[in-house]
């Protein structure tokens, strides 16, 4: 892992240095690409697989994903056998650990507190002079959310991504995750029981989005999807944006901390592996103006990287995507944050709260050395579905109103159409718009 000094580095390089690859840009792993050649038959990008699978499911709809799920999960299912029965929900519940359970009842039970309180209000206000005008907040009719599974398992992940959509009024919400032979992990089902989900398909991959974008024999279409997955997800998802509504495109998880020389090093070299072990294209950056602090916690990591299961994994992520990086003083650190617009930005300094009102860019932000990243993935309430690869510059968390649209409502009396008539034809005139202006003149005398 790297340790880099702005001042030696220049302020250029070190920007540079944070700055993310857009999506397209993404190489993906050369023995990924290997097995995609003998799947496919020929050499080819993730964009153009992607392209192949999701044309062919909106031709072809539950042939593709049958043909699809086979070539790629190596399960071999029909129709029939996509959508999650009772009995496999009365399984999942009778085998899992009930203090698991209990854990995501309360986990969900915090995580719906918390969206209750960002549900918006419609509303309507008489103007005077005979006018009403006001805005009605109405939530979409059915969405899908898409969960990672396959290798591992993400009942959080159901949760942050149903629960707002439950807590808005979505009438139904569908779910897909790619099946393990041929089984979804038993805390995402009860998660997703526990949340609200009105049905769960076992399908993966570009195919899962095609399918709920366009919808197919068996499986309905959706106004919108949302949750995290692999580049062949975040795709597919980038490639039916306008055929429904999407959320965001998520990258791989990162985390960014700003530390000072209070922090404590052991707490921020365990911060930096809790995002590494993801994934290795998971990024862990620090960002502190004490070059002590820097390089205690660079030893830490490598200490702590040797007790961990997914150690592979995690010193892959350090090796290409760590960094600690020296600024000359903590508002120069916070500087850096904003440019990187990190997932989930931690601010481990004496007085966090004081570097509060300087952030700018962030999915979330955890304040002191006792709100670590973790407790937000999991439990604290706030959604875990954040903007990442830069993106939070312009996206926000997923959010009750990810998931409801906004109308306006306009209501006018003849006297007070009268009134404004001439203003409102005049501007359709000034664009060449005759009728409009028609529209408006017949109804005022």
């Amino acid at each position: 892992m790297q340790i880099v000094n702005v001042k030696e580095a220049g302020i250029i390089n070190v920007e540079k240095m944070l700055r993310k690859p857009a999506f397209d840009e993404v190489e993906l792993n050369p023995k990924i690409r290997e097995a995609n050649k003998k799947l496919f038959g020929r050499d080819m990008t993730a964009a153009e697989i992607v392209e192949m699978i999701v044309n062919e499911v909106r031709a072809d709809g539950d042939r593709a994903v049958i043909k699809y799920t086979k070539l790629i999960d190596h399960t071999e299912f029909t129709a029939a056998d996509f959508l999650v029965t009772d009995d496999e929900y009365e399984a999942a519940y009778q085998g899992a650990d009930k203090s698991i359970i209990a854990s995501l009842r309360q986990a969900a039970a915090n995580v719906r507190q918390y969206h209750q309180e960002q549900k918006p209000n419609s509303w309507m206000t008489y103007r005077g002079q005979g006018s009403i005008l006001g805005q009605s907040v109405i939530p979409l009719d059915r969405v899908g959310i898409y969960v990672p599974g396959g290798t591992a398992a993400y009942p959080s992940s159901v949760i942050m991504n149903a629960v707002p959509a439950s807590v808005a009024g979505v009438n139904e919400i569908i779910m897909m995750v790619p099946p393990k032979d041929g089984k979804i992990n038993p805390y995402v089902l009860i998660a997703a029981k526990e949340a609200g989900v009105s049905k769960i398909f076992k399908i993966g991959g570009a195919q899962a989005i095609a399918a709920m974008a366009f919808g197919t024999e068996t499986i309905p279409r959706v106004d919108k999807i949302t949750g995290p997955g692999n580049i062949f997800v975040t795709l597919a998802k980038k490639a039916v944006y306008g055929h429904c509504d999407i959320d965001m495109l998520a990258g791989p998880s990162e985390i960014l901390i700003v530390a000072d020389k209070t922090a404590d090093p052991v707490y921020t070299a365990a911060d930096m592996l809790s995002q590494a072990e993801h994934d290795t294209l998971a990024s862990s950056i620090v960002i502190t103006d004490s070059r002590e602090l820097a390089e205690q916690v660079a030893r830490e990591a490598e200490t702590q990287l040797q007790r961990l299961p997914r150690q592979e994994i995690a010193r892959a992520s350090l090796e290409k995507n760590g960094l600690i990086i020296v600024a000359e003083d903590i508002m120069q650190a916070m500087e850096l944050a904003n440019i990187s617009a990190p997932e989930h930005m931690e601010i481990l300094t004496e007085q966090p709260f004081q570097l509060l009102p300087y952030v700018r860019h962030a999915g979330a932000v955890f304040l002191g050395a006792y709100s670590p990243e973790p407790l937000g993935d999991y439990f604290a309430g706030p959604n875990h579905v954040l903007p990442t690869g830069g993106t939070a510059r312009y996206y926000s968390v997923l959010n009750v109103e990810t998931f409801m649209k906004r109308t306006s409502l306009i209501s006018y009396t003849q006297p007070e159409l009268s009134r404004v008539s001439e203003d409102v034809i005049r501007l359709a005139e000034a664009e060449g718009l005759q009728a409009h202006a028609n529209a408006i003149r017949i109804r005022s005398y």
